[in-house]
């Protein structure tokens, strides 16, 4: 199946002066973004209170969030204990949870009364499970520099592979779309004020993976036809590698996406997060194999030489496949 012909002739390289000034903008604009709106952190990274309910008879979870949203807890996150009676509610209080007020209760067995009542105007049959509990900031930083770490580690472990099954030339380029890619996505969540929590955070991780996966696809095209046309230039070999795999680029990237949609739609308020980041790095991704990492490539320098394989008579072209 294509939907573009595979031997197009789109000269994708004569626009690589926008394209990479749109890129450099677009990261710094998301740098700048981040620096002073900064992230809408959920609870997993700020902590708040955790209250645990019992219901008598089954509940719809959906039922409990329409709930707390009437009752005032419009960000609160409701997920299952293993069956449908037993939930817990996480939710970020305005105040210190483990502060005593003047009455002898804490600001989380205040939030924990107040879901209560919110939660009986639709069902009596609910009561607390246990004492609620909180987690304190301390715990959401951790998660942070944690998560710092795994970009950190998965965009060097790209990096190797690439260096290893192609050349570094081509680590380099890649890795350097991975970081705008992932900066951009960010970088709209910054803007959007969407909430940042571990499903996000999961989602950016796997917007880099799946990003890295156009780039290779094109990478394998361009040693391959600079293994076949040994007489074309490098900016032509690049370009028609771009239009051979962009078929297979744009089909991969739409039905990604509408799986995505389909888990926006129909999987809940807890998967929106990660739904609408994957959608948004899809798009940047998609973009970024096409018009940033080819032309990346190209002011590299890369040349038949790179990737022509060994020879007896012309040593100087000796590399690893």
């Amino acid at each position: 199946m294509e939907i573009f012909n595979h031997n197009s002739n789109v000269n994708f390289l004569g626009l690589r002066k926008i394209s990479i000034v749109l890129a450099v903008l677009l990261m710094l604009g998301s740098i700048f973004i981040i620096a002073t709106r900064g992230l809408n952190y959920g609870m997993d990274f700020t902590g708040g209170v955790l209250v645990e309910v019992k219901y008598d008879k089954p509940v719809d979870i959906g039922d409990v969030r329409a709930a707390l949203t009437a009752g005032g807890f419009d960000r609160a996150v409701v997920q299952s204990l293993g069956n449908s009676t037993n939930l817990s509610i996480r939710l970020q209080p305005k105040s210190d949870p483990a502060a005593v007020k003047s009455d002898g209760k804490t600001d989380a067995e205040r939030v924990a009364k107040d879901v209560l009542t919110a939660l009986k105007v639709k069902r009596s049959d609910v009561a607390l499970n246990r004492p609620p509990d909180f987690v304190g900031p301390q715990v959401g930083a951790e998660l942070r520099t944690s998560g710092i770490y795994a970009v950190i580690f998965v965009i060097i472990g790209i990096m190797g592979y690439l260096w290893i099954r192609f050349e570094r030339r081509f680590a380099i380029a890649a890795v350097v779309t991975e970081v705008h890619d992932a900066l951009v996505t960010v970088g709209i969540i910054a803007l959007t004020g969407r909430e940042f929590d571990l499903t996000v955070l999961a989602s950016v991780l796997a917007v880099v993976g799946y990003s890295i996966n156009d780039k290779v696809v094109v990478f394998d095209r361009v040693r391959e036809l600079f293994r076949l046309a040994r007489k074309a230039e490098p900016e032509e070999v690049l370009n028609r590698s771009i239009n051979n795999t962009l078929s297979r680029t744009i089909i991969t990237s739409l039905f990604t996406a509408i799986t995505m949609a389909a888990l926006y739609f129909f999987g809940g308020p807890a998967v929106h997060g990660f739904a609408i980041t994957m959608l948004i790095g899809i798009l940047i991704g998609t973009l970024s194999s096409i018009f940033i990492a080819s032309p990346i490539l190209l002011w590299l320098g890369v040349s038949k030489k790179d990737l022509m394989p060994v020879s007896k008579d012309n040593p100087e072209l000796a590399r690893r496949p």
